[in-house]
């Protein structure tokens, strides 16, 4: 357990800043925040996938830990909130909601799931499926654990196929009405419960059927449909395309009529794009698809009349570290994500599926927790998401905005200890103006400025501010200034002792033009400047 409490202990300040929830609250919204109704103030939702929507219908890794265990294992690595999945049938069918745990088990032929349970949660096997859900979620409210319900898909089973039968409305499996009809189910079921604060209304709209004519047409019906059984709720709506596309509503908004409850979701992943390009070409796939997720997804957040909260409810990426494409891609959403302040949730928690395509006990190799259960599967790429986990941002505070320097890489940020500039713990990190492309870069509220001093020489702090840095490459995250010969040098993470030094800016020609191909990975030098207020 040596790893899992490293984890523990990694993450045990951020609860001190996460927003307190009060288990009898209720969230709304202020322009592109959540909020707390009782107090106003902003609520951050820090949030991992669970899933319970395949064939049995039970969530994921009851089978290997009792669900006390599983609740307590998500608020200590720092998660503050759970989306909880259910499929559409499970609500809107007695011959599939009525079943009982064990009953769904022996449909698939799950013995050695069932013994599972038995011995770790055997007061389960006799509820039907839908008391066991009411059940996880009751437990993770115990927990303090806030929980959206995602309505993940309407047949029990695996999501997304494009053409599966359950992609968009109309098709096979996705009748609008009995979507409806479960929607308004799940909201009547949650209402008297406190840890429940919104419903997603449809994960991952897609296939040949979507069109923007039936999307505002349904997301209306069912958010109305949610919002008068339940006003309380956040209702949560996904955009077409795999949800990876919102970009519509600059044109026409969605007019619903449920008060400041409106959030929209997002998903974000590097799928599609093969590894030997990122490898290739980092710092430009960065620019592209940061730029393809501001453009769709990420304007929803910008100051202005229509701006929203937006919800990131899925990314994430193989934790072996096997996957490269993976490795160069979240560094570049994590940048992205600190700089915005949103709203998130990873995918996911579990470890294993008792039954996934057919397959039984299969490994998700996505998941936080490991094959067993026991212990997270990656504890460094939870330190990387410490920063992101934080509120940085609150329209309430007095405060004047600052920059906190931040490493997606390794999930630090800058600070200086005696002089020495360093990446370090996020929670200590200094303060910096506001940077002007080519000018200094300057410690808030003090003379002192960052200084280059040669490549491969660590960097300092002093009053000497004669140093101008630029963004070096089309990602935006690197940050290079010229030395005394006239060359640019970029700062970097020195892998032995985290310094930050100087050196040749990596992927990026001397004309300061990204490069059409590199063997390096540029990452070791990417650094976001993250706007703070408290």
């Amino acid at each position: 357990m040596a790893s899992n409490n490293k984890a523990i202990l990694v993450f045990a300040f951020l609860f001190l800043q996460i927003t307190a929830f009060s288990n009898s609250a209720s969230l709304s919204t202020n322009s592109r925040w959540i909020v707390d109704d009782a107090t106003g103030n902003r609520v951050k939702l820090s949030c991992v996938n669970w899933v319970s929507h395949l064939e049995p219908m039970i969530a994921e890794g009851l089978e290997k830990k009792p669900l006390n265990y599983i609740a307590k294992e998500i608020a200590a690595l720092g998660f503050n909130c759970v989306r909880f999945t259910w499929p559409t049938y499970m609500f809107t069918r007695p011959d599939y909601g009525s079943l009982t745990v064990s009953n769904s088990l022996d449909i698939y032929n799950l013995s050695t799931a069932k013994a599972g349970i038995a011995q770790n949660n055997p007061q389960f096997l006799n509820m039907n499926v839908v008391e066991l859900h009411k059940v996880v979620v009751d437990e993770l409210g115990k927990n303090n654990l806030m929980v959206v319900l995602d309505n993940h898909v309407s047949i029990p089973g695996w999501c997304c196929g494009a053409d599966n039968g359950n992609g968009f409305f109309g098709d096979a499996n996705f009748n609008p009405q009995e979507w409806l009809q479960g929607l308004a189910a799940v909201a009547r079921a949650y209402k008297a419960n406190p840890a429940v604060v919104g419903i997603s209304m449809r994960n991952e709209l897609r296939g040949k059927r979507q069109n923007v004519a039936d999307w505002y047409k349904f997301m209306q019906d069912g958010a109305n449909t949610i919002h008068r059984e339940n006003p309380d709720f956040l209702v949560i709506v996904s955009g077409l395309s795999f949800d990876t596309n919102l970009g519509f509503l600059k044109s026409k908004p969605l007019e619903v009529n449920i008060g400041k409850k409106l959030v929209y979701e997002a998903h974000w992943y590097t799928f599609g794009i093969p590894a030997q390009k990122w490898v290739a070409q980092t710092n430009n796939l960065c620019a592209l698809i940061t730029k393809r997720a501001r453009d769709n997804y990420l304007f929803l957040t910008e100051a202005g009349n229509n701006s929203f909260p937006l919800f990131l409810s899925e990314f994430g990426v193989n934790l072996r570290g096997v996957n490269e494409a993976d490795k160069r891609y979240i560094g570049c959403l994590l940048a992205a994500v600190a700089e915005t302040d949103i709203d998130w949730a990873y995918w996911t928690l579990q470890g294993s599926y008792i039954l996934r395509q057919g397959k039984l006990n299969l490994e998700e190799t996505y998941g936080v927790l490991d094959l067993n259960w026991d212990r997270p599967r990656n504890p460094a790429f939870l330190d990387r998401l410490q920063l992101v986990t934080q509120m940085n941002q609150d329209f309430k505070s007095k405060l004047a905005t600052y920059y906190k320097m931040f490493h997606p890489l390794s999930g630090q940020c800058v600070q200086i200890e005696e002089g020495i500039v360093v990446v370090a713990n996020c929670k200590n990190a200094s303060r910096w103006d506001q940077h002007e492309d080519g000018g200094p870069i300057k410690l808030a509220g003090s003379p002192q400025c960052l200084g280059i001093a040669g490549d491969g020489a660590t960097v300092r702090v002093s009053e000497d501010c004669s140093s101008k840095w630029k963004f070096v490459s089309s990602c935006g995250l690197h940050l290079g200034a010229q030395d005394d010969k006239g060359n640019y040098l970029c700062l970097e993470r020195n892998a032995s002792d985290s310094k930050l030094v100087t050196k040749k800016c990596l992927c990026v020609g001397d004309n300061l033009v990204d490069l059409p191909t590199c063997p390096d990975n540029p990452e070791r030098q990417w650094f976001k400047l993250v706007p703070a207020n408290v």
